[in-house]
């Protein structure tokens, strides 16, 4: 009896301690516990819940374990358990625990809530969705839910509806840094970027050491001009945060971007150790000179940049970079096309690569059926708001023509094979997927536009350069002996400027070519 109640005194002290952050306090009375009690169940699993807050996953995750083997009646470890295999990376084993958390209390919000933020992690968002409904159910003011909820609305680019639970959480709680981080993000992503800043350094003011805050902080930095802003902020997210690949590649890119290319090596090979996707990783690298260039951007790099660059791409492009391909090569275009179109009421045109539909409006006109297809998502999900599209695909370019049965009339690819370098595979793909006659129009970054290059383009015997900014540049010769070879005319091949860089003029060609 004594030994019971000391027991049980231990306890009720070493949860008040934990319950106040006296951490060290806490798991020396729940050790002393189970000196006494070696198969106590609620010292184990508290144990296991602290070593969870310390940050140390596997040792949360035997503890709690343990503790269930000896009762897997308790809802609450269950849950605790799946928290601890989600910070261990095990997202399927943790929506496993939580469901059968919730066998054992269907009426559980937090069991309810974990469940949905595993269903958005394994990229059910819309099931995670109804889960966080049904925690709101249950509890309408709960904090989490409606925050993570907003959260899975951003991942679906709704985020005016994103905004709307993100304001709802902090009216549940006025000082919480993951909501007006959310915020923040989805005030970027609507073009506030104004707005989005205060969010971020709100954020970062109710938790100095927020990594994620600082890297979006940077982020934005860096698109709106300010790289030497961004670095500091890319310092800050790694002193909170060592190790956290986002930001050492956000700290490359912005030397990078400073012409630091020395420094942005370094920092790029630090990245690789760390984790970063080794395919992106070398060809940033190869972009500097420091390695072999591949043959094209990786796919997952394209859409991961593009996929972030979409909500302030349009305005970026034209007002920031002056930038005029799309109305230059549909105008080509359209002076090189048949005199009629074979069905009688216009021709059927694929915009490859077509973002957020910049070519959109100049190739509707020409069109009975206009098409897109892009990477990314989130540019997909803006050119859709367009309606000037009657279908929208998400694949590679290459691939799509490849592989698809339908053929077109006109191909027009407007700043997009500054992503591919070798084009070999892509004429192939192109003349199969148009019709005799079909038009073939595109714009490339001119590799023979100066002395300079000239140098650059007796290095690049394979016709192509990737160059320091991360796109590639072609040469006219190279053209022409693919449109040789894969059955093509020359219609027009025309110099231009594409856009601005740094406030210097990017010269490009324009062509138009016909399959025979």
């Amino acid at each position: 009896m004594n030994t019971a109640m000391t027991t049980d005194s231990l306890l009720r002290q070493a949860v008040a301690h934990h319950q106040r952050g006296a951490f060290a306090d806490a798991e020396a009375l729940y050790a002393h516990v189970l000196q006494h009690d070696p198969a106590n169940f609620d010292a184990l699993h508290l144990t296991g819940v602290l070593a969870r807050q310390r940050g140390d996953a596997q040792r949360a995750l035997e503890l709690i374990g343990r503790a269930i083997a000896l009762d897997g009646t308790r809802a609450i470890a269950h849950c605790n358990l799946g928290a601890a295999q989600q910070d261990a990376g095990c997202d399927g084993d943790a929506l496993a625990s939580y469901e059968r958390a919730l066998a054992l209390q269907p009426d559980y919000p937090l069991a309810l809530c974990n469940r949905a933020n595993a269903l958005r992690r394994l990229g059910r968002v819309d099931e995670a969705l109804d889960g966080y409904a049904a925690a709101l159910a249950l509890s309408p003011r709960y904090p989490e839910a409606l925050c993570n909820r907003a959260l899975a609305l951003q991942e679906l680019g709704r985020h005016d509806a994103a905004l709307d639970g993100f304001a709802a959480a902090l009216a549940a709680r006025p000082a919480y840094p993951e909501a007006v981080n959310g915020a923040a993000v989805s005030l970027l992503a609507t073009g506030d970027t104004e707005g989005a800043l205060q969010g971020f350094d709100r954020a970062l003011q109710l938790r100095p050491g927020y990594a994620e805050a600082w890297c979006g902080r940077g982020g934005l930095l860096l698109y709106a001009g300010q790289p030497e802003a961004a670095l500091d902020s890319w310092h800050h997210a790694l002193a909170a945060r060592p190790g956290y690949v986002r930001a050492q590649l956000g700290l490359a890119n912005t030397l990078r971007a400073l012409g630091r290319n020395e420094a942005a090596i370094i920092a790029y090979r630090q990245a690789r150790k760390m984790g970063a996707d080794a395919a992106t990783v070398d060809y940033l690298l190869a972009a500097l000179g420091a390695g072999a260039a591949p043959p094209a951007s990786p796919p997952d790099y394209v859409a991961a940049l593009f996929d972030g660059y979409a909500p302030r791409f349009d305005r970026h492009l034209v007002e920031e970079l002056r930038y005029r391909t799309p109305s230059l090569l549909a105008s080509l275009l359209q002076r090189h096309l048949p005199d009629s179109a074979g069905n009688g009421n216009g021709f059927d045109v694929l915009d490859l690569g077509c973002g957020t539909g910049l070519c959109g409006p100049h190739l509707r006109p020409l069109a009975r059926h206009l098409g897109g297809v892009d990477l990314s998502r989130a540019m997909l999900a803006r050119a859709g708001e367009l309606g000037v599209y009657d279908e929208l695909a998400c694949a590679g370019i290459e691939p799509y023509l490849r592989d698809s049965d339908r053929q077109w009339d006109v191909l027009a690819a407007a700043d997009v094979l500054v992503y591919i370098g070798d084009l070999d595979a892509l004429f192939g793909a192109a003349r199969q997927a148009l019709r005799a006659g079909g038009r073939f129009a595109f714009s490339v970054e001119v590799l023979d536009s100066s002395k300079e290059e000239h140098k650059e383009e007796r290095k690049a015997e394979a016709g192509y350069a990737l160059r320091p900014s991360g796109r590639y540049a072609h040469a006219t010769a190279y053209l022409q002996r693919l449109v040789a070879r894969h059955g093509f005319a020359v219609l027009a091949l025309e110099r231009c400027t594409l856009r601005q860089d740094s406030g210097v003029d990017v010269a490009g060609l324009l062509a138009v070519m016909a399959r025979d």
